[in-house]
């Protein structure tokens, strides 16, 4: 049930040393392209990207938070074009979970690295310097970038009392349910 998928998936930063099946990638390949999009624009693009050399200069793409990078065998950049969509934000995002929900369907860790509104110096953002490394073309921004691989550790679930129930209300806000 899709339920047990949200209750196992986890952010993993620690990857074992083996690659991700040619099989596997497609697959992920394939659950991005289905993403849903609003008003069928698919304002996004992904980039996969295998390359060890590549994987460790985007892994210094922002100053915190991209490190793990290095060391994950797999990443997928997922990339927007504003000019296509107003939502295009919002579209570039679902396509992101849609990955890191396939990548624990399919036995894979993954972690979403936010480019967005991030920067890599005083001068360039982490997305145009990933757009640089990456040689995307002008008006394609890199949102995020998915790490994905085999878990070296699985963590746990997060516990059903982890959950912020108190962030729910019913018909209005602040009604609790009865």
């Amino acid at each position: 049930m899709f339920i047990d998928l949200l209750r196992s998936r986890r952010s993993v930063r620690q990857y074992r040393d083996k690659p991700v099946e040619k099989e596997k990638i497609n697959l992920l390949i394939e659950a991005a392209l289905r993403s849903p999009s609003s008003r069928g624009f698919n304002p996004w693009e992904f980039v996969v990207i295998d390359d060890r050399e590549t994987l460790a200069a985007l892994s210094k793409t922002k100053p915190h938070g991209a490190s793990f990078l290095a060391k994950a065998p797999l990443a997928i950049a997922v990339c927007g074009e504003p000019e296509k969509s107003d939502v295009w934000v919002e579209d570039v995002s679902i396509a992101t979970i849609i990955l890191h929900l396939a990548a624990t369907d399919l036995g894979l860790g993954s972690c979403w690295i936010q480019l967005r509104k991030r920067n890599y110096d005083e001068r360039t953002t982490a997305g145009e310097h990933a757009a640089h490394l990456l040689r995307l073309p002008k008006g394609l921004e890199v949102s995020a970038i998915m790490a994905v691989g085999y878990a070296d550790r699985q963590p746990s679930p997060h516990p059903e009392s982890a959950l912020q129930r108190e962030k729910v209300s019913f018909n209005r806000h602040g009604r609790k349910q009865s």
